[in-house]
Parts: C-alpha cells; structure tokens; sequence
C-alpha cells in the first residue's frame, strides 16, 4: 500500500510541471479568448467594454469574414483530399513495390515538411512569377504559345495556395502512412493472393482496414493543420487584401484595434475546428481490426 502510494507521488510530481504550464499557457489563454470576446476593446487599450453576443452578431453579418471562411473550408477539404490521396498512394507504392532507392524517395518526399513556410513561399513565388517562372514557362512549352497566368491574382490565389499546401504535406502523411503499412503482416497478402485477390482488393480489404486508426488520427491533423497553415501561407505568399482565411482575418481585425472582435472571429474559429473534427471521428468510427 506504501509503495502504491509513493510511486502515485512520484507520477504527480513528474507531471505537475508540465501540468502546470499547459494550464497557464493554453487553458488560461484559451478561456481568457472566450471572455473577451464578450467585451469591446481597443487592442492598445484597458478600457473594457461589455457588449454580450453583439461582436457575434456583426461577425456573422461580415461578408469578408464569411468569405475567410468559405476559403478556409474550401482549403480544409481540397488540401485533406488531395494529400490523402497522394499520400497514402505513395506510402503504398514505397511500401509494397520493390523500387530500386526507397530510402532516397522517402528523404525526397519528406524534405518539403522540415521547410519553413517562409521558405516554401518563396520557391512557389519563384515558380508563380508570370513573366518567367517554371510553372507559365512549362505551360507555354506544352501548348506551344506564350502563357501569361497571373497565379497569386485574386482569382488563382487559393489553387497556388492548394498546391504549395499540399506539396508541403504529402511527405509527412506519406511516412505516418508507411509506418502503418509496414506493421501489416505480410502472410496476410500472401494469402490473399494464393486466394486470387489482385494488388487492389489487397490494398482496400487488408491495408486500408488494418491502418483505419491511423487514417482517422490523420484526419484531425488535416483539419487542424491546414487552418493554421492556410494563414501562414496567406501571410508569407499572398499581398493583404487579395485572400483571407480565418485567422488571418481575425489578425487583421487586431491589427485595426478591434481586439474583442478579433477574438469573437477566434472564437468562433476554435469552435468550428472542434465540431469538424469531432464530426470527422464520429463519421469515420468504425471496429478496429486487430492483426
């Protein structure tokens, strides 16, 4: 009984610290959000103002907030469906295929994750110029006459966005991927064959049930991900003005003195990312097969 007791001390105390700190820096900030978005509120100012629901009201009334947030979504599922796509089609093809330089494709493909989104923005900014980037330079090479598409214009801002979203993430769901791929037990296939199932049944009958955890735990990073990365990439690769997603119009609503509302916009943020990604889980729920 001593010893349970002691060792129950000891967990405490090595997890009071991090307690601790998780507590003042994310759940007190967190709550602190919540309350101010009650209030009016210049951001230089301590004068406090208490406005209830209204800065709710006006935001859902903002047509550009409306529109961060049709951008933010529109991001959400293109980006998740893509990179899932050609993640999980990689993954299976490094693991599966015997390709001469595996290691060296999986480096390759990772290298994009380990980037700054600084750094990103400015190769695809290179790759977008109009005059001579390689993107309009390969297009009028193909067609054969002179391409002149202005990639970061207001109305190809968020597929430029897309594509260096995606590119940036394949890698790092590609080895997740990998890794749970490589735990499937290879006799299973081997058995599957000997039954007469092709490559593709394989792949949706034994790969895609046995590694359904680890698609559903990725499905939230999708979400979560790209909301925060979509305004980084707003923000390091596109001018003010020509395309907002949600954060970035919250922050923007901070820097024009409007510290309430822009925590309203936060708010309201936080809340749809939870809901989406308890609907996801709830959606994709499903028994889990054991090996």
């Amino acid at each position: 009984m001593r010893r349970s007791k002691d060792r129950s001390r000891f967990i405490a105390l090595c997890v009071a610290p991090a307690t601790i700190l998780f507590f003042i820096f994310m759940v007190l900030p967190t709550l602190n959000v919540f309350r101010m978005s009650l209030f009016e509120r210049g951001a230089y100012s301590p004068a406090e103002t208490f406005v209830g629901l209204n800065n709710f009201k006006v935001l859902f009334k903002d047509a550009k907030f409306i529109s961060a947030m049709q951008n933010t979504i529109l991001l959400i599922v293109i980006v998740t469906l893509v990179t899932f796509f050609f993640a999980i089609l990689f993954a299976a093809i490094l693991t599966k295929e015997k390709i001469r330089g595996q290691n060296f494709f999986r480096v390759i493909f990772y290298i994009p994750n380990i980037l700054s989104v600084v750094v990103i923005a400015g190769i695809f900014s290179a790759i977008y110029k109009p005059e001579n980037g390689m993107l309009n330079s390969v297009l009028s090479f193909l067609s054969g006459r002179d391409i002149m598409i202005l990639w970061k214009d207001q109305q190809m801002v968020i597929p430029s966005i897309i594509i260096a979203m995606v590119w940036q993430a394949i890698g790092y769901y590609m080895v997740m991927y990998m890794a749970s791929m490589s735990a499937v037990p290879a006799d299973l296939y081997e058995s599957a064959g000997l039954d007469g199932a092709g490559r593709m049944a394989q792949f949706f009958q034994i790969t895609l049930p046995l590694i359904w955890t680890n698609i559903r735990t990725t499905l939230t990073f999708f979400i979560i991900s790209t909301i925060n990365m979509a305004f980084l990439f707003v923000k390091a690769m596109v001018a003010k003005g020509m395309a907002d997603v949600g954060l970035s119009f919250m922050y923007n609503q901070k820097d024009a003195g409007l510290y309430g509302y822009a925590m309203a916009a936060g708010v309201v943020i936080f809340l749809f990312s939870f809901l989406l990604s308890a609907m996801v889980n709830r959606v994709t729920r499903r028994d889990v097969l054991e090996m």
